[in-house]
């Protein structure tokens, strides 16, 4: 009885199999390569990082009892978040608005829900863009400090002090 022969591939079907196995691999290394980059650089699902900071509060005018406050928001984060509310204990309500004008210049303050603060940049808030409308509890006079708690849907709440100033001054 002879022996059954042994197949063996030759050196061309090796050469063949060898380059169809390569294409997936280099792109699998391509890939893993350029994830590791991303995620080395920090952007790779990097939370947002939330900083308030430079709030002022308009002070009332006369009796009134409607006044503005302004923040400077900042993520240094990678990624956006977004500004949902705002409250205090030296306040009644709170309401985020953006002051707009018509085509005939006349302005008017409309409500929003929501305002980005966009990964690594600054929400800037201004009588002239966005504030947040409040209603005072108390008297309030310039110099004194109010404390707010500003709330965001991933950084959660974040507690700053406002400064009361005249309207038209820092």
């Amino acid at each position: 009885m002879s022996e059954p022969a042994v197949w063996r591939p030759s050196r061309r079907r090796l050469a063949e199999a060898l380059v169809a196995a390569l294409a997936p691999v280099a792109a699998c290394v391509v890939a893993l390569g350029g994830l590791a980059v991303w995620t080395a650089s920090g952007a790779a699902g990097s939370p947002a990082h939330i900083e308030v900071t430079c709030g002022r509060v308009f002070l009332p005018y006369g009796d009134g009892k409607e006044s503005a406050a302004f923040f400077r928001i900042s993520n240094s984060g990678g990624s956006e978040d977004e500004l949902t509310g705002v409250t205090s204990a030296a306040i009644d309500s709170a309401m985020l608005g953006r002051n707009t004008r018509t085509s005939g210049n006349a302005g008017y303050m409309r409500p929003v829900g929501s305002a980005t603060v966009p990964a690594g940049g600054t929400l800037m808030m201004s009588p002239q863009g966005l504030d947040v409308m409040v209603t005072v509890r108390g008297t309030w006079r310039t110099g004194d400090l109010v404390p707010f708690e500003l709330h965001f849907r991933h950084s959660g709440p974040i507690k700053t002090l406002a400064l009361v100033v005249r309207p038209g001054t820092g």
